[in-house]
């Protein structure tokens, strides 16, 4: 981890200090007990640092495994029984929902930071450094596929320069919550793009290429920002801040972690999701994501501890997201 200045050194210190001293109260009660976690490639960074961290203060008698098959992918598993808990970039939508009720799988829906889809592209780009989502719909909304292929077409003034464009694949979370914030309905894209689950295909795609362009979760540009570009989205840079404050819009989002209810009992699971939630914000710092305010994390805290089960979304995904609907009662 990159500590920015000395300012922020005892802050940052101080935060992973709060994990290890955590780690001291939990109880050895496992034996070998594995934590299955599947799904988004943008909680990944999230997850896997909680893991880390609780597998240490367990002493390695409890183990998280964490995979990446996207939002959607994950939830394909969650609802089958596979795992025990699901990363998600977007709140669980109604098929989904259907799918794991069909199975008799109940889940707890728990927000664990915020997120701004941060489009970027090539450090060589100084014309598009400031997009509208009127610009980036007309880019990548279905009608454009075969006819918006030139930097040109976006804007008069733009170069006359191909534009090589990258997403996340279509089973990513993120790639629903961009669809749905710029086109207007989810999966609704042109199709001639370089897809991948893996966000580092995305960097490297427009790290090798002047006219290209594409969009992944902030941390990811956060990692890569002395290689790529972000694009101002109607005026407003993606940061901590922003993305917070709800400036930063409609790019702004928070993700999750779906727990199986019946998985919630085991004791690994359960004392690895308190883990998560009581050391949130320290690990959102530990690997650069925007954490929910410290009561925010008490509340879900709460909602786990008394397995409420359900959505407080509806089956729906939903722009503009504030604090207070995330912590809404959930309906089954």
């Amino acid at each position: 981890m990159n500590i920015k200045s000395n300012r922020q050194a005892p802050m940052v210190l101080g935060a992973l200090t709060a994990v290890a001293t955590l780690a001291v109260a939990i109880p050895a009660v496992y034996s070998q007990s594995v934590v299955k976690v599947d799904g988004s490639s943008t909680v990944f960074p999230l997850t896997e640092a909680a893991a880390e961290g609780f597998t240490k203060a367990t002493g390695g008698k409890a183990r998280v495994t964490v995979g990446v098959s996207g939002t959607g992918g994950g939830f394909k598993k969650f609802c089958r029984g596979e795992t025990d808990i699901s990363n998600a970039s977007r709140p669980i939508l109604q098929k989904e929902i259907d799918e794991c009720r069909k199975a008799g799988i109940k889940y707890i829906e728990l927000p664990v930071a915020y997120d701004g889809l941060t489009v970027v592209i090539n450090k060589q780009n100084t014309w598009a450094k400031n997009l509208t989502v009127a610009e980036l719909k007309k880019m990548w909304e279905p009608t454009a596929q075969g006819k918006i292929t030139n930097w040109n077409q976006i804007r008069s003034g733009f170069p006359n320069l191909p534009i090589r464009l990258f997403a996340p694949g279509t089973a990513s979370g993120t790639f629903d919550y961009f669809t749905e914030a710029v086109n207007g309905k989810s999966k609704s894209s042109r199709g001639d793009f370089t897809a991948s689950e893996d966000d580092n295909v995305l960097v490297n795609g427009v790290l090798r290429d002047k006219g290209a362009i594409s969009y992944f979760g902030y941390a990811y540009y956060e990692e890569n920002k002395n290689k790529l570009q972000a694009v101002a989205i109607n005026g407003v840079q993606p940061s901590e801040a922003t993305i917070k404050s709800g400036k930063y819009t409609p790019l702004s989002r928070p993700i999750f972690i779906y727990v199986n209810a019946k998985s919630a009992s085991n004791p690994a699971v359960q004392q690895f999701v308190q883990y998560y939630l009581k050391n949130g914000a320290a690990i959102n710092k530990k690997v650069k994501y925007v954490a929910l305010p410290g009561n925010v994390y008490n509340s879900v805290l709460a909602r786990f501890n008394q397995k409420k089960t359900g959505s407080v979304f509806g089956g729906k995904e939903k722009i503009g997201v504030k604090v207070n609907e995330l912590l809404a009662t959930p309906k089954d």
